[in-house]
C-alpha cells in the first residue's frame, strides 16, 4: 500500500502550449507566465523542461523533441538557426503554422528529462500521423534518482498531451501496439542488448579503420530475446555516428519478410535516413543483385537471418544468401534463430550452420541473447512452451500472474475470446493464427466454386486465411491499410494468420489453432507432415552430398513454436486432434 500511496503523491506535470514564434515566446515569458502561481513560474523558469516543436506538412505532423535547462534561451537558439540555416529542420518553423509544447515537473532533473525526451521520441516515431521525427539520436539514462517515478510521470504527461491533441498524441496502448513501436531503435536496451550493441559498434569501427573485409558478427537469440530492437538500434546508431563525423557511410538493413521490410522502411523514413542515404532497407535478393563483391558496402545488418535462402529461388540465382551478402560487405551482422526456420529453402545442415558460427567465434564476434523480452511470462511458462515446441512433451500448465495459457474445446469459443480481447485498447493486437493445415494460394482461386475465400475450416466454423478479405477492398480502403502490419489492419480480426504473416511480430493474445498436423499419441506430441498443406516444409530437400531428405516434422515443429511464442500477454489454444485436446485439458486442470 505504501508504493501505491507514493504513486498517488506524484504531482501533475505542467504543460503549456503556445504558438511557435519568437513573438509568442516573448509574450508567454513576459506576460502569460507572470499570471501563473509562483510554483509554476519556478518550474518553467528554473527547472529543466522538455519541449515539442510540431507543425503539419502534407496533412501529417513533423516534430522535434528536446530538453533544456533554459527553455527560453534554447527556443530562441532554434529561432536563430531557423533564420540563419536553410538546411536545418528549424527553417520549417518559419514556413509552417507550428506550435510548441513546454513540459515541466517539480521532480525533473537532467537524467529524468532526458528519459522523458527519449520516450516521447519513441512514441512519436510510432504515431501514424507523424511523418518525421527530426531528432538526431536518443540518449537513454539508466540509474538515477528518481528513475522509479519515470513511468508514472510520463503517463501523466502523455494523458495531458492526449487531451490537447488526440491525433498527434493517441492513447498509449495504441502506440505500444504498433509494429513500429515494437521494432523502434529508440527503446532503452537491456544490459544484454546494450553489451551486444557495444561489441557490434566496436567491431564495426575496427573493421572499417583497417583493411578487413567479409567480417561476420553472428548473434543467436530465440524468439522474443530482442534481436529486432538490437538490430534497429545499432543500425540507427551507426548512421548517427556517421552523420556526426560527416563521413561517407554505406550501411544496409535486410530482412526476408515483406511486412518487416515495410516496418523498417517506415522507421528509416521517419528518422530521415531514406531521404539522406537512399533505399538502405531492402530484401536480401535485391541487395545481392544490386551489389558486387568488388565494391563491398561498409555494413549489412540482417534481421531474421534464419529466413535467408539456402538455394536458388525466382530472381535469386545463388546457393546461399548469407554467403553472398558476406562477400558484398566489409561487416555483416546477422540475427539468427534456427528454431524459426520454416521451409526447406531456408534449411541449413548443422555442419553448415556451425561453419558460420565458427567464423564469427574466430574473430570473437559470436554473441548469444538469453533474456526473454516478448512474453510477460515467468520461467515456468517459458519452460512449458519450450517442452511442447522443442521436446514434444506436454507438461502440466503452470499458473502465472500476467500471462494466460488457456485451452478451448471449440474454435468458436477461442475466436470469441480473441475478439473480446481485441475490443479492448490494451489488448487490441489480439488475433487468431493457425498451423498451415488448410489449403491456400495467393495466385489461384479456391477450387470449390462455392467458396469465396481460402479458409481455415474446423467443423462448421470457418474463417478466411490472411490477406483474403483485402482482395475485395476499394483503392481507398487499400490505401488506408497500406504500411500497416497484418495484425494492425482492422479487418484481420476476421481472418486467420499463418506463420509467414506473423513471424517476427508481437500479439497481445495469440489464439492458436493447432491443426491436424499436431497430434498426441502415447504420451508424445507428434508433428505429422502428411496433414500439412505447407508444401515448402514437407517437400524434399537436396543436401550437400546430393541426397534428398525430408525435414517436414522438424519444420512443422518450428512452425508451432513460432505461433506459440507470439503472445505478449497470453496464448489461447484449440487443438483439432481429439487426443491432444483431451491431454491439454488434463494438463490445464
Amino acid at each position: 500500500m505504501q508504493e501505491e500511496g507514493n504513486r498517488m503523491n506524484i504531482s501533475q506535470p505542467i504543460i503549456k502550449k503556445i504558438e511557435d514564434t519568437r513573438n509568442a515566446l516573448d509574450f508567454f515569458e513576459k506576460e502569460i507566465l507572470l499570471l501563473e502561481d509562483k510554483k509554476t513560474q519556478k518550474i518553467i523558469k528554473n527547472f529543466p523542461t522538455v519541449y515539442i516543436h510540431n507543425w503539419k506538412n502534407s496533412g501529417k505532423f513533423e516534430v522535434y523533441i528536446g530538453e533544456s535547462n533554459n527553455i527560453f534561451r534554447r527556443t530562441r537558439e532554434h529561432f536563430d538557426m531557423a533564420e540563419n540555416n536553410a538546411e536545418g529542420w528549424q527553417r520549417k518553423l518559419l514556413n509552417k503554422k507550428a506550435s510548441l509544447f513546454i513540459i515541466g515537473h517539480e521532480h525533473f532533473n537532467k537524467s529524468l528529462t532526458l528519459d522523458i525526451e527519449n520516450r516521447l521520441m519513441n512514441y512519436m516515431l510510432s504515431v501514424d500521423s507523424v511523418k518525421s521525427v527530426h531528432n538526431s539520436r536518443a540518449n537513454p539514462q539508466f540509474d538515477y534518482y528518481p528513475v522509479e517515478e519515470l513511468d508514472e510521470i510520463f503517463n501523466k504527461i502523455w494523458m495531458k498531451l492526449h487531451k490537447e491533441n488526440e491525433k498527434l498524441f493517441p492513447t498509449e496502448s495504441f502506440v505500444q501496439n504498433s509494429a513500429i513501436y515494437k521494432a523502434s531503435p529508440l527503446h532503452k536496451l537491456t544490459e544484454d542488448q546494450k553489451k551486444a550493441k557495444e561489441i557490434i559498434i566496436q567491431k564495426v569501427d575496427e573493421a572499417l579503420s583497417s583493411e578487413k573485409t567479409e567480417q561476420l558478427i553472428f548473434i543467436d537469440g530465440e524468439a522474443g530475446t530482442g534481436k529486432t530492437v538490437l538490430n534497429s538500434s545499432t543500425f540507427y546508431e551507426l548512421y548517427c555516428q556517421a552523420e556526426k563525423a560527416k563521413k561517407d557511410f554505406q550501411c544496409y538493413l535486410l530482412v526476408n519478410h515483406d511486412e518487416q521490410v515495410t516496418v523498417y522502411k517506415q522507421i528509416a523514413k521517419k528518422l530521415g535516413i531514406l531521404e539522406k542515404y537512399g533505399n538502405v532497407v531492402d530484401k536480401p535478393t535485391t541487395f545481392i543483385n544490386n551489389h558486387t563483391e568488388d565494391n563491398p558496402v561498409d555494413v549489412v545488418f540482417v534481421d531474421e537471418g534464419h529466413l535467408l535462402l539456402t538455394q536458388g529461388k525466382q530472381s535469386y540465382k545463388g546457393k546461399d544468401q548469407l554467403e553472398d551478402i558476406i562477400k558484398r560487405a566489409r561487416v555483416t551482422v546477422v540475427m539468427f534463430d534456427e528454431n524459426q526456420i520454416l521451409t526447406t529453402e531456408q534449411f541449413r545442415e548443422a555442419e553448415e550452420l556451425e561453419k558460420y558460427r565458427n567464423k564469427a567465434r574466430e574473430e570473437d564476434n559470436y554473441i548469444i541473447l538469453h533474456e526473454q523480452l516478448r512474453m510477460q511470462a515467468n520461467s515456468a511458462i517459458v519452460d512449458w512452451i519450450d517442452a511442447f515446441t522443442k521436446e514434444r512433451i506436454l507438461k502440466k500448465i503452470p499458473k502465472a500472474d500476467g500471462y494466460d495459457i488457456k485451452i478451448f474445446n471449440s474454435p468458436e469459443e477461442l475466436d470469441l475470446k480473441i475478439k473480446e480481447k481485441a475490443k479492448k485498447k490494451k489488448s487490441s493486437l489480439s488475433r487468431v493464427i493457425a498451423t498451415y493445415d488448410w489449403e491456400y494460394s495467393s495466385i489461384h482461386e479456391p477450387k470449390d466454386r462455392w467458396l469465396k475465400y481460402w479458409e481455415v475450416m474446423v467443423g462448421k466454423w470457418h474463417k478466411p486465411w490472411n490477406r483474403e478479405l483485402e482482395k475485395n477492398f476499394s483503392k481507398e480502403e487499400k490505401k488506408q491499410i497500406k504500411g500497416l502490419a497484418w495484425a494492425e489492419q482492422p479487418q484481420t480480426i476476421d481472418e486467420v494468420g499463418s506463420t509467414y504473416t506473423i513471424q517476427g511480430f508481437d500479439l497481445n493474445y495469440a489464439g492458436v489453432i493447432l491443426g491436424p498436423s499436431v497430434k498426441y499419441r502415447n504420451g508424445e506430441i507428434i508433428f505429422d507432415p502428411t496433414e500439412s498443406h505447407n508444401h515448402k516444409a514437407t517437400r524434399n530437400r537436396t543436401l550437400g552430398d546430393g541426397s534428398k531428405q525430408k525435414f517436414g516434422e522438424l519444420l512443422i515443429q518450428h512452425e508451432v513454436r513460432v505461433l506459440m511464442t507470439r503472445g505478449v500477454n497470453g496464448v489461447y489454444i484449440y487443438a483439432c486432434d481429439e487426443q491432444l485436446r483431451e491431454a491439454l485439458n488434463k494438463a490445464e486442470g
